[in-house]
């Protein structure tokens, strides 16, 4: 879809030399879908990046300390973040939260992100207790080398 937009975009503007009033916006609003769903897959498939740098230099046991201070810390900013869009999402066009040619209504985007977010929030989360419960062994949650 988005890349339909763009494309009909284009042809308007340099060849029927007129420009599409709508196109920013949904081009805008279909982006947001694009990167709900890439979180949502990004986290499923594990395609987020990750460098091992740590354990080269202070071992394993040092690494199960910062692999449970980054996930508590990453839990607590998506849940946060997750939580802003859910509470801005609702707030709807009274506040403004609409796009600026046609008025498409942005809360059911923000929704999207925000639910994209919190199950990512929540993957972590079992991922820390994951490590936890495996704290003496191999963690399941790192990468392979």
């Amino acid at each position: 879809m988005l890349l339909g937009v763009t494309v009909a975009e284009v042809f308007w503007r340099y060849v029927l030399n007129n420009s599409l009033l709508w196109a920013e916006d949904l081009s805008t609003m279909s982006l947001a879908v694009v990167v709900a769903a890439a979180i949502a897959y990004g986290a499923r498939e594990g395609s987020h990046v990750c460098v091992n740098l740590i354990v080269r230099f202070a071992g394993r046991r040092v690494t199960r300390i910062t692999d449970a201070v980054a996930r508590i810390l990453s839990v607590g900013m998506t849940a946060a973040a997750a939580y802003a869009l859910f509470t801005h999402g609702s707030c709807g066009p009274i506040c403004g939260a609409a796009t600026s040619t046609v008025s498409i209504s942005h809360p059911p985007f923000y929704y999207a992100l925000a639910a994209s977010l919190a199950a990512y929030a929540l993957l972590l989360a079992s991922q820390l207790l994951r490590g936890f419960a495996t704290w003496s062994g191999k963690d399941p949650n790192e990468p392979a080398d």
